[in-house]
């Protein structure tokens, strides 16, 4: 009887795990530093998180920890404690809140793609392992284009452009999107404007970016919002604390929980039926590209 129940439970969980919709990887890129990006990162995930998503950020700029300096945090393993077998993937995991977990960037590691064969094996099983108790992967990208910075953007299924009122910004962001598009054939880009200062002024930003880009490229952008300026959100910045969690009700919180809904029906690209596994494989594979 037991034996019984025990195969119906396995064949139970089995069938959840089938039905599960793939993870959806997200890829949070910028032309410039400057503009927030590690921010929107970490405030659209935990929104996320809230919107009862089991949610992973991974800090991927991996020479510097943007995302453990903006929390806080202090942590004692890796990614490279993974690549050398130290320890599982899991024991990397930071729990910040229910349904939120971040793995934190391993200085000295200049690019996945520059991994060994039995290093990028071990990597893909890794994060394998984590397929099944996740809904959202958000990348915490470095800036600029550099190749390890269009690896992870290409790798995942959607990408999310962050720029604000600069011209440098805006030059930057349709630079990222004119090298995503001509040479790794990526024709579907989120952008999301940050620290606007009217209603208007994200609007108005896209519109000028997808204009050029309409112009010289074979490019779909779609706009994400935007991200009001808020000196509540530079207080939780500056005191390495979450806006949406420390200031539910200010204007930039209550932004990013827009955002986060309207991800949430973004309809699921076509490649994503792969799940975390295939991201992980096409960034791993890249080198060869």
């Amino acid at each position: 009887m037991d034996r019984a129940v025990s195969m119906t439970d396995q064949a139970t969980g089995l069938r959840r795990v089938m039905n599960r919709p793939p993870v959806r990887v997200i890829a949070v890129a910028s032309g410039k530093g400057g503009v927030g990006k590690t921010s929107i990162s970490v405030n659209l995930a935990f929104a996320l998180a809230n919107r009862r998503q089991k949610v992973l950020l991974l800090d991927a700029d991996l020479g510097l920890a943007n995302v453990d300096v903006m929390l806080g945090l202090q942590p004692k393993r890796t990614i490279a404690h993974v690549l050398e077998g130290s320890c599982s993937i899991k024991d990397v995991l930071i729990r910040l809140t229910d349904g939120l977990s971040v793995i934190p960037a391993a200085s000295g590691i200049a690019s996945l793609s520059e991994l060994s064969d039995a290093e990028s094996i071990g990597i893909v099983h890794a994060f394998s392992d984590l397929s099944s108790d996740l809904d959202t992967l958000i990348i915490d990208s470095a800036a600029g284009i550099a190749r390890n910075v269009t690896n992870f953007a290409r790798s995942a299924n959607e990408i999310i452009v962050v720029l604000c009122d600069e011209p440098a910004s805006l030059t930057d962001a349709y630079a990222f999107i004119k090298v995503m598009s001509r040479e790794y054939d990526v024709r579907n880009f989120n952008i999301l404007v940050n620290m606007v200062r009217g209603p208007q002024t994200g609007r108005i930003l896209f519109s000028k970016l997808q204009k050029v880009s309409d112009r010289f490229l074979d490019v779909q952008l779609r706009y994400a919002g935007g991200v009001p300026y808020d000196d509540k959100l530079r207080s939780a910045v500056m005191n390495q604390e979450i806006a949406v969690r420390k200031f539910p009700s200010a204007s930039a919180s209550l932004a990013f929980k827009s955002i986060a809904k309207s991800i949430t029906t973004w309809p699921r690209q076509l490649h994503s039926s792969g799940g975390i596994e295939f991201f992980v494989e096409r960034l791993v594979n890249s080198k060869s590209d």
